[in-house]
């Protein structure tokens, strides 16, 4: 399996389609910070989007903006427009109020979050830009994404038997094409980050190592000599990419997988320790410790009776 499929199986992603938004002008919401990563798709009309670090992004129908880590933003048909905190447009809407009815022109958005499991977020997460917008229709990934619009559109428009699994099926694959549209935008700058080592062949035959095979009695001499890199130039190579030494890397995937067997499987705490590479109990359990705060049969008695 790839090293990006890996991840996102571990981190166990979710997705939730709002709605279809018809908003009539003037409109604005003041988005709070959320956990989730988010995501706004003009499908008719014009907006505007205003980021974290302070640029005006306008959008054009098809553009998408993404938002990994659910920072605080706003979006509105203007940049001077009033805006209004969008949990009390989250509570008028549930009461059916419709709060933009204005004569202005009407654009429509599709809307929705994508959620992970486990924390820290995983470093594809957390090395991504505050909000990434992507432009329509340029690449053969946003090609697709046009076409997954069209089909949540449809779910959204004609709701059928089996419409709720259909948009969350929809907007995974969604998820997955605006990572590789970003992944397209990347190719053409510097790039840094987990994200851009998926294209480096070395490092991401590296983190596919690691990832799939975390029991292994990884050293950084092993890794290097697998991917046929100086055990130097890997090490400074794997850093600058992924912001992380490989073998910090590696315990804490160590760890995330471990997350994950604890609620998804019945074995022992000592043989979960071995399956993640730990022969001893007593240092699995100390190092799960010191990346969660929780020993592991903590963690998993919380998370089973949640």
């Amino acid at each position: 399996m790839d090293a990006l499929s890996t991840v996102l199986e571990a981190t166990r992603l979710r997705s939730v389609v709002y709605s279809k938004f018809p908003l009539s002008a003037p409109w604005g919401l003041d988005v709070v910070k959320d956990e989730n990563s988010q995501f706004w798709r003009l499908v008719s009309g014009s907006c505007t989007v205003g980021s974290p670090d302070g640029r005006i992004i306008e959008m054009a129908e098809g553009d998408l903006v993404f938002v990994p880590n659910g920072s605080a933003h706003w979006i509105a048909d203007k940049a001077t427009s009033l805006r209004i905190p969008s949990p009390e447009f989250v509570k008028a809407r549930r009461a059916g109020v419709n709060v933009f009815s204005g004569n202005g022109n009407v654009t429509t958005l599709i809307a929705g979050h994508f959620e992970f499991d486990y924390q820290p977020l995983h470093p594809f997460l957390k090395d991504m830009p505050p909000i990434i917008h992507i432009r329509q229709y340029v690449t053969e990934n946003q090609l697709l994404l046009r076409q997954i619009t069209q089909l949540m559109l449809e779910e959204l428009n004609n709701e059928k038997p089996g419409s709720r699994v259909m948009l969350k099926s929809l907007s995974e694959i969604m998820f997955v094409n605006i990572i590789r549209a970003y992944l397209d935008m990347q190719q053409n700058g510097p790039g840094c980050g987990f994200l851009s080592a998926l294209n480096d062949p070395r490092i991401s035959k590296a983190l596919k190592l690691i990832q799939d095979l975390p029991e292994n009695n990884w050293t950084l001499e092993s890794l290097a000599s697998e991917i046929g890199m100086s055990r130097s130039v890997f090490f400074n190579q794997f850093k600058r990419l992924v912001h992380e030494t490989p073998l910090s890397y590696l315990t804490n995937w160590r760890i995330r997988h471990a997350q994950k067997l604890l609620i998804t499987d019945n074995s022992k705490i000592a043989e979960i320790a071995a399956n993640v590479g730990y022969q001893s109990e007593a240092a699995f359990n100390r190092i799960f410790k010191s990346k969660t705060g929780q020993t592991p049969a903590a963690y998993r008695r919380g998370k089973l009776f949640q």
